[in-house]
């Protein structure tokens, strides 16, 4: 069974961009059966890519943000994940 994962943050454009990269490379690294996401809190960011430094930094880590859109957080997320 794949556990999915939810990362979150405020605006989803510097930190839950950031976990999921490291996550998704932690579970490519290690052969895990499990997905993850991410969401904001507030949608003020929403379709927006991730922060340029986000992805610079992320960059200089082997992390590919640049697909990143920002979403914001809605009700039904916490029942589709089984870890916010």
């Amino acid at each position: 069974m794949t556990t999915r994962l939810l990362m979150v943050c405020l605006g989803n454009i510097c930190r839950s961009p950031t976990a999921e990269g490291a996550v998704r490379d932690a579970i490519a690294r290690h052969g895990l059966d499990a997905t993850v996401e991410r969401r904001g809190t507030a949608g003020w960011h929403a379709g927006r890519p991730a922060d340029p430094r986000t992805i610079r930094h992320a960059g200089d880590r082997r992390l590919d943000l640049r697909g990143h859109r920002a979403r914001k957080l809605v009700a039904a997320d916490l029942d589709a994940f089984d870890l916010v």
